[in-house]
C-alpha cells in the first residue's frame, strides 16, 4: 500500500498522527480478537459437552420408541404419532457477548405430551415420549449457543482480518511513509545548510 505526500513538515505531524491511531487501533482489536476467541472457546467447549450429554438421552428416547414400535407394531405407532398436537412456545431476544447481538431463546410453554388413544399403544410410547419432552428445554440451549457459535465466529473472522490490514499492510505503510518524508526533510535541511554556506562564502569573499 502505497501513500503518496508532499514530504513537508505538516504532512510528517499528519502522518505520525495516523500511525499513532492506527497503532492503538490495532492493540484495541487485537485485544478484542482475543477476548472473543475466549468467549468463543468457552462456547464451543460447553456445547460440546451439553451434545453429548443430549445425544445419550436420545438413545434411551430412541430405544423407548424402538420397544414401543416392536409391542405395537409399525403402523400403530405411525397412527398414534401422525398427528402433532404439542405446541412449544418460545420467546426470542437478545443478549450481547463481546458486543455480538447472540439469541435468546426462553420456552414459555413446553404443551403436554399426548393426544393418541392409550388403550391401542404401548406403555413404553409414553416412556420415550416423556424422555424426548424432558429434552426440549435443553435442544433449544444447544440451539441457542450452536447459533451464538456461528456468530462469534463471523465476528472473529472480520476482526482477523481488520487486525491482518492495520498490522501487515496500514501500519508498515505509515511507518515506511513517516521514514521516507523525514529522510527527504533531513536531506532538504542539509541541502539548505550547504546552500547557506556557500553563500555566506561568497558573501565573504566579495567583501
Amino acid at each position: 500500500m502505497e501513500i503518496r505526500v508532499n514530504p513537508n513538515r505538516m504532512e510528517l505531524l499528519k502522518l505520525r498522527r495516523r500511525l499513532e491511531i492506527a497503532r492503538r487501533g490495532h492493540k484495541l482489536l487485537k485485544d478484542k480478537f482475543d477476548e472473543l476467541m475466549k468467549a468463543f472457546l468457552r462456547l464451543i467447549s460447553e456445547n460440546r459437552r451439553l451434545r453429548a450429554e443430549i445425544e445419550a438421552e436420545l438413545q434411551l428416547s430412541y430405544g423407548s420408541l424402538a420397544i414401543a414400535r416392536a409391542e405395537g407394531g409399525s403402523l400403530v405407532l405411525d397412527e398414534a404419532l401422525s398427528v402433532p398436537v404439542r405446541k412449544a412456545k418460545v420467546e426470542v431476544s437478545t443478549r450481547s457477548v463481546m458486543s455480538v447481538d447472540v439469541p435468546k431463546i426462553d420456552l414459555v410453554d413446553a404443551g403436554e405430551v399426548g393426544g393418541y388413544g392409550l388403550a391401542t399403544v404401548p406403555a413404553v410410547l409414553d416412556e420415550g415420549l416423556l424422555q424426548l419432552s424432558k429434552l426440549l428445554p435443553r435442544l433449544i440451549e444447544m440451539a441457542e449457543r450452536e447459533k451464538a457459535i456461528e456468530l462469534l465466529a463471523a465476528e472473529i473472522e472480520r476482526t482477523r482480518r481488520r487486525v491482518n490490514a492495520l498490522e501487515y499492510v496500514l501500519i508498515p505503510s505509515l511507518s515506511d511513509t513517516v521514514r521516507f518524508v523525514t529522510m527527504k526533510l533531513d536531506e532538504n535541511e542539509r541541502a539548505n545548510r550547504v546552500r547557506l554556506m556557500k553563500i555566506k562564502s561568497m558573501v565573504e569573499e566579495s567583501m
